[in-house]
């Protein structure tokens, strides 16, 4: 879904166990603002289609980061600037043995 988009450096966190908030946290950078926001509109679209209802969509307006919140899955897109500076991947201490492609954790209906 993201790939199919061209989103960069996608990645999956579980945090199954270790937060109330989601399962899974899918991080993903897009190129430019205008590239975050239609890989945002995409998803958000395909879920929708997919019948897990209306996800919630912040950050939209500005593209620097959306965040859809698809209840069991938080996806966050980024450009890549603010990707690095908020780093989520360090924040929820991930090493590289533990970071999983998307399409390797995930799997939704094409």
């Amino acid at each position: 879904m993201l790939d199919d988009d061209k989103a960069e450096d996608i990645v999956t966190i579980d945090l199954t166990g270790r937060s109330a908030l989601t399962d899974a946290l899918v991080i993903a950078t897009g190129r430019s603002t205008r590239h975050v926001a239609a890989l945002a509109e995409n998803l958000a679209r395909r879920l929708k289609d997919w019948g897990y209802g209306t996800a919630r969509v912040e950050g939209l307006q500005q593209g620097d980061w959306v965040l859809i919140d698809a209840r069991d899955v938080i996806v966050h897109i980024f450009r890549d600037e603010v990707r690095t500076y908020y780093d989520l991947e360090g924040m929820w201490s991930v090493g590289e043995a533990s970071r999983r492609r998307a399409s390797e954790h995930l799997v939704l209906p094409a």
